[in-house]
């Protein structure tokens, strides 16, 4: 085994560069194409999440793999070479897999414990099963990661210390009050409708909003996800809208999660402010909300204050104040832009990020909590749409006596969401980075422990089990060349003593056969034991010396077991 892993995540990088880096499925096809093209590599696959861009492969050279493959996610990904090196990491064979194990059990995941990497994962061997880039170590490697990180699960505690991140973002802008009571009575508006913003959805609904309304570029998903909610039993209200009308919907929600696989901004910071205006302007602005002054420009200068010229609006009433009127004016027009922005957007629907949307949103389901699944149920179409629109709550979040009139959750990589809405007065956003910021300091759970150990053993017994693999063709090319030495000297006894009747010759046949499986049992049984310890890829090659097998038989040996479609479980005896 040869397994080598370079690639960078949420604790080796910035976020910044990890929006850079991320990699459209195009771009994941064609890495892993040229990863195989490479002279080092034998087989690969990526693991490409919101938090991480990991390549794995079998190579059979260590420090021209690591060059080749950091090369190739830097040409892939459109980070200069000498500005993602500094980023990225290496694990080889063992440490590999101790790496992979870890993440799958959300180790070493922005929020501890979290479940849904089990789904990106699953998603990532199925990716090099689909491109034929994954032979049998990834195979073998990627399954035993599944099954190691379900183990981690359903025997400790680890789901305590960590949550979805959907979750933890939720109690994030809740602030200091528990999210069922934050969330209950809200109007919620989820973004997209893959694997993330379903799962938003649900757990939205779980806590007690209102309403949600989903927006989506593919109007069929949308309407799938509003089935699925309205048939979940919690009550809320569900509908779904284009992505055309975001800009009309922000102005009527409390709360906004949004995770696309967009490769721009979904909400800039002009369409939150003109949203926030017009909300204020139609609820009599209440008390102790400031106007929002202008977003600075690029330079960091806040641009020149607009002339107070009258404004003009169809159909207001008389009287009303050419203040709001000239807000509203700006914010219909903010809205108009928006509306067209995101008709126009192009949304890579099979894009696979942790805690965003993957294919048709099936895949990534796998490990998240029971809840969330139960509202998910299947992603078949069931139950009959129930749209009815609740009115606008009244009452806002108090956080720091600060009046929050619209939360923004962002879950996307690269972001959907301006950074800068955060300078927006009467707005809270949380994304990627802040709860980065904010799980560092989260306590870890003692099962974190447990599962540490769980990780350490399975290591050492799938590293055992490869090397004993390893040799195992050896083996069998050493018994058949034992077989063929037997045939030869029975036939060469019939010759010699042809008046034996065929009781005696299969006597004498059996009598010869036992005596070379007993000479051969004991070496065999224990070069296996040794090639399974640390240092024992060296026995394969002495048995071939001793016994002067042809390599070609025993690459003919590794080929066939490898074709058996007996051997697709890695986790059989070797």
């Amino acid at each position: 085994m040869s397994l080598l892993v370079v690639g960078l995540s949420h604790r080796s990088a910035p976020v910044s560069v990890l929006e850079r880096a991320s990699l459209s499925v195009d771009a994941k096809v064609k890495l892993l194409h040229d990863t195989l093209a490479a002279e080092p590599a034998a087989e690969a696959t990526l693991l490409a999440t919101c938090n991480r861009i990991e390549l794995y492969a079998d190579v059979d050279k260590f420090h021209a793999g690591v060059a080749e493959l950091s090369t190739l996610l830097a040409q892939h990904s459109g980070v200069a070479l000498e500005e993602l090196t500094p980023y990225l990491y290496v694990h080889y064979e063992d440490r590999a897999v101790h790496h992979l194990f870890s993440v799958a059990c959300g180790l070493d995941s922005m929020v501890v414990g979290e479940g849904q990497i089990l789904g990106q994962i699953k998603d990532a061997l199925a990716l090099g099963q689909e491109l034929h880039t994954a032979g049998r170590l990834i195979n073998d490697l990627f399954q035993q990661a599944l099954r190691v990180g379900k183990r981690a699960h359903s025997e400790t505690g680890i789901d305590r210390a960590g949550q979805s991140l959907v979750t933890f973002g939720l109690e994030q802008l809740a602030v200091h009050l528990p999210v069922g009571e934050w969330a209950a009575g809200k109007r919620a508006l989820v973004i997209g409708a893959g694997s993330m913003s379903s799962l938003a959805a649900a757990t939205l609904a779980r806590v007690g909003v209102a309403e949600i309304v989903v927006a989506n570029r593919t109007a069929e998903r949308a309407e799938r996800l509003v089935d699925i909610l309205v048939a979940s039993g919690t009550g809320v209200g569900a509908r779904a809208v284009a992505m055309a009308a975001v800009a009309d919907e922000l102005t009527r929600v409390d709360v906004v999660v949004s995770c696309t696989g967009a490769t721009g901004l979904v909400l800039t910071g002009d369409d939150v402010a003109a949203a926030v205006a017009v909300a204020g302007a139609g609820a009599g602005g209440p008390a102790g909300l400031v106007p929002s002054p202008p977003l600075p420009d690029s330079r960091g200068a806040a641009p020149d204050p607009a002339p107070q010229t009258p404004a003009r609006l169809d159909g207001a009433p008389a009287g009303l104040d050419p203040e709001v009127v000239a807000r509203l004016v700006a914010a219909a027009e903010a809205g108009g832009r928006l509306a067209d922005a995101g008709a126009a957007r192009t949304i890579s629907a099979g894009q696979q990020v942790e805690g965003c949307p993957v294919g048709d949103g099936r895949s990534a389901l796998t490990g998240v909590d029971a809840n969330s699944l139960e509202l998910h149920g299947t992603w078949a179409d069931q139950g009959e749409a129930a749209a009815q629109r609740q009115p606008r709550r009244g009452v806002r979040a108090q956080v720091d006596g600060t009046d929050i009139r619209l939360a923004l959750l962002d879950l996307a990589m690269p972001r959907d969401i301006d950074a800068a809405v955060h300078r927006i007065p009467g707005v809270r956003l949380v994304d990627i980075e802040s709860l980065a910021g904010a799980s560092a300091d989260a306590p870890m759970a003692a099962d974190v422990d447990a599962v540490r150990g769980i990780v350490a053993e399975e290591v050492a017994a799938f590293g055992a089990a490869q090397r004993a693999a390893h040799i195992t063709p050896t083996v069998v090319a050493l018994r058949a060349m034992a077989a063929e030495v037997v045939a030869m000297e029975v036939a060469r006894l019939d010759g010699r003593v042809p008046d034996l009747d065929e009781r005696q010759r299969a006597e004498v046949t059996q009598t010869v056969r036992r005596v070379v499986d007993k000479l051969l049992h004991a070496p065999t049984v224990r070069v296996k034991q040794l090639a399974s310890e640390p240092g024992g890829a060296g026995y394969a090659e002495a048995l071939r010396e001793l016994f002067d097998l042809d390599p070609q038989t025993v690459a003919s040996v590794s080929r066939a077991d490898v074709a058996d479609p007996k051997n697709d479980d890695p986790g059989r005896a070797s």
